[in-house]
């Protein structure tokens, strides 16, 4: 998590786009319009065969497939890193109830008053609380999308007075989420490192004691979708990021992959991993076929 900084950052008006919406403008306000070499190209048709080359894997083929289930998932797994540094996961073992929970319980909290959510403020260069982040000045462009986000693990990242009262069941539900998401990129990790031909907790032993948080993105509907970024271009500075695409969602998570971007279809029940810069790794001494862990997953969300 980013440190508090030392001096004001001074980032100017930050519009919250729910109310935006609600306001009815009849422009979109400057700070969030795109230059035209960033704009979203809004007029090729998204069909569920554009995106149907983004790698599968079946994490349950993983746990308990035969030895040819195993072998065949093993180097999917290991090529999706290698190649895409993105993936979807299926069968991955997290119970669809508590998937539904923790959506109801961000779709509720984005749907609380202004006045509510501001009590828990995104101070200027930190990556905690609701507003927007990674913002450093006044003039920087803004993504159409309210943000929530939370440090977890361990412990002592997190900033209490951050964690909301409404509604009642989010603390519960974000910790019980968590902690299954935890358990499932630890074996997402131990499963790339057999895919390497290295031990299974070479990461972990890497690592150390694993930083976690969770974030929350709500896209409101933009009357000019031509001109807006939900989410800017960007790689995540994680090992493994973890992305719940809200159910019903349209196809707006987009991943650059051979020179273009690439629409994912969103998959029932399916989480999205990205491969994040901290498994980019380059000459790592006694690791050196590393090397062959992963592209960097780069990702922007546009509203299409």
């Amino acid at each position: 998590m980013a440190p508090v900084p030392i001096s004001p950052i001074k980032v100017g008006q930050i519009d919250d786009v729910q109310e935006l919406r609600r306001a009815k403008l009849a422009a979109i306000p400057e700070r969030f319009v795109r230059d035209i070499a960033e704009r979203p190209a809004l007029d090729t048709e998204i069909t569920p065969s554009s995106s149907s080359n983004i790698p599968i894997i079946d994490f349950s083929k993983l746990l308990k497939g035969n030895k040819e289930e195993f072998d065949i998932e093993i180097l999917k797994l290991s090529t999706s890193c290698e190649k895409w540094g993105f993936f979807q996961v299926i069968n991955h073992g997290i119970d669809l109830g508590l998937l539904e929970s923790i959506e109801k319980v961000a779709i509720d909290f984005f749907m609380l008053p202004l006045e509510e959510k501001q009590k828990y403020p995104m101070a200027p260069g930190t990556v905690q609380g609701y507003g927007q982040a990674f913002v450093f000045s006044e003039d920087q462009k803004l993504d159409w999308c309210n943000m929530f986000a939370l440090g977890v693990e361990p412990h002592f990242i997190r900033n209490p007075n951050l964690w909301p009262t409404k509604p009642v069941e989010f603390s519960e539900t974000v910790e019980v989420y968590s902690r299954e998401i935890r358990k499932l990129c630890k074996n997402l990790l131990k499963f790339i490192a057999t895919s390497l031909g290295l031990k299974r907790d070479v990461f972990e032993e890497m690592f150390g004691v694993a930083v976690q948080a969770v974030r929350m993105n709500y896209y409101p509907a933009c009357p000019r979708p031509d001109l807006v970024l939900g989410l800017s271009p960007h790689s995540d500075g994680s090992a493994l990021t973890v992305l719940q695409q809200g159910k019903g969602s349209s196809v707006g998570l987009q991943i650059f992959h051979n020179n273009k971007w690439v629409p994912v279809q969103p998959i029932p029940n399916a989480l999205v991993i990205n491969i994040g810069d901290t498994m980019e790794v380059r000459n790592l001494n006694n690791f050196s076929s590393l090397l062959l862990v992963s592209v960097k997953g780069l990702m922007r969300y546009c509203d299409i």
